[in-house]
């Protein structure tokens, strides 16, 4: 039985609580965050204790961690954690530094712990069926990756102030995708462009950032992608991909509620696309939480690593620093 312990107990804490509380050979014993209510309701739920960062770290019976707190304590919490001699699953990303974020990996490699990001997409049943596709060569060699990716409406502006903006908080997963369905083959970024616009809501524009994007990427090997992202989407979470190869195309398109259509005199009519990314990628999470036991119980790769989080960020800062000069970025 692995003992666990759970940094932050908001909603996502609460989904990986619950997702982690469902696997044999896995305990939660312990639930740190600074809103006590919070942290004493998500305890109780699953028979674990509240605890302090400090009491989570100095506990010998504590094999892995599960940093789901705020973004701006991911490095502190990692790096402790490492040097704790933890195992440690965190949600995206690493930090909103780069350099900090390199820093955090390196720790992370030098005390010899597994520490794996989570980039849940690439758990997605469809996403990954479409990876799996592509290395089987039904579209013969990768030539362009077009991901959208749509929220049905921003987030409070309170959080965007605090997000690290929207390339770092929104598009990091997006930047995940495209190394994961690009660059697996040792391709990487060479040449990115970005821009956006405030097209939602004026004052997300007054905390500094954009709410509409485009960015694009091409790589050392001359594939290209295109990202475009949107914090509005009147019909609902829009979460679609395609690869175009030299033979063919795959497409990856929206889940729906129920997969029923109505066919009328008035016209052809089914669902909008889920809700929001809790609906969406449901799946996705327990899977990569299964992934993360599974691996640390029997070995094998992690498939995605803290050194994923930092190339990911990389490419963030890369578009931010295009979208705000209006220049495109080379890079090695």
């Amino acid at each position: 039985m692995k003992k666990i312990a759970l940094f932050g107990a908001g909603r996502i804490g609460r989904i990986h609580a619950s997702n982690a509380a469902a696997l044999a050979g896995v305990e939660l014993v312990a639930v740190s965050d600074p809103h006590a209510d919070s942290a004493q309701a998500l305890a109780q739920t699953h028979g674990a204790r509240v605890s302090t960062p400090e009491a989570i770290f100095a506990d010998p019976d504590i094999a892995a961690v599960m940093i789901c707190s705020p973004t701006t304590t991911h490095s502190d919490l990692i790096t402790r954690a490492a040097q704790a001699g933890k195992h440690i699953f965190c949600e995206k990303p690493v930090d909103l530094s780069v350099d900090r974020a390199k820093a955090c990996a390196d720790v992370v490699a030098a005390q010899g712990v597994a520490c794996m990001i989570g980039f849940q997409r690439r758990f997605d049943p469809t996403f990954h069926a479409a990876k799996a596709r592509m290395d089987q060569c039904e579209i013969g060699q990768p030539e362009m990756l077009v991901i959208t990716s749509r929220d049905p409406g921003a987030p409070p502006v309170d959080y965007i102030r605090q997000s690290g903006g929207i390339f770092r908080d929104m598009l990091i997963h997006d930047f995940d995708v495209f190394r994961w369905i690009l660059c697996s083959d040792g391709d990487h970024a060479v040449w990115l462009s970005a821009t956006g616009s405030c097209l939602v809501d004026p004052a997300i524009a007054q905390a500094g950032d954009m709410d509409s994007t485009a960015v694009t990427i091409k790589t050392a090997k001359g594939r290209l992608c295109q990202i475009n992202t949107s914090r509005r989407a009147a019909y609902g979470y829009d979460q679609r991909f395609e690869i175009l190869g030299s033979k063919g195309l795959l497409q990856c398109g929206n889940h729906q509620p129920t997969q029923v259509t109505l066919a009328n005199a008035q016209g052809t009519h089914s669902d909008n696309p889920e809700a929001f990314f809790l609906e969406r990628y449901k799946d996705a999470y327990r899977l990569e939480l299964e992934h993360f036991f599974s691996t640390l119980q029997h070995g094998g790769t992690f498939r995605t690593t803290v050194q994923d989080g930092v190339l990911a960020q990389g490419l963030a800062d890369a578009a931010a620093h295009s979208a705000a000069t209006g220049q495109a970025v080379v890079m090695n």
